[in-house]
């Protein structure tokens, strides 16, 4: 199975990417992820003005095969919700990491950043992962 990855992103072990653009960071679910829980059916985010710390569950995916919960990458405050997935949350599958996204968000802490893998790191994960056997 091929995976993309983004090399503008850093990634979690709960297979969140978060991009950073200034002051803010926009957040979803790789495309290892949406593989993984295959047809896209529903996606939950928060409501903006909500603040989460890293680790903290954000948001939730319902495809067709389970529902998973979505933790942020690093801290900070929503500031916009991608609209778009409520009526095409099939985006997700699409472009995980361009019109797929879920969160906008003021970086709370860009230290945070540290503890992530960068795209590399990731897909060295990944791979490891799919050899495990484990999802």
């Amino acid at each position: 199975m091929a995976i993309k990855v983004d090399p503008r992103c850093r990634y979690t072990k709960a297979h969140e990417w978060v991009r950073v653009e200034g002051e803010y960071a926009y957040t979803g679910i790789t495309d290892y992820a949406q593989q993984q829980l295959s047809d896209i059916v529903f996606v939950e985010v928060p409501e903006i003005g909500d603040t989460f710390s890293k680790g903290e569950v954000f948001g939730v995916v319902e495809s067709v095969k389970a529902a998973s919960d979505c933790y942020m990458p690093i801290g900070g405050e929503i500031v916009e919700v991608n609209e778009e997935l409520e009526d095409s949350p099939e985006l997700v599958n699409r472009d995980p990491y361009g019109d797929g996204w879920f969160v906008k968000f003021i970086v709370e802490d860009p230290d945070e950043l540290e503890g992530l893998m960068d795209a590399k790191k990731y897909t060295e994960y990944v791979r490891r992962t799919m050899e495990e056997g484990e999802h």
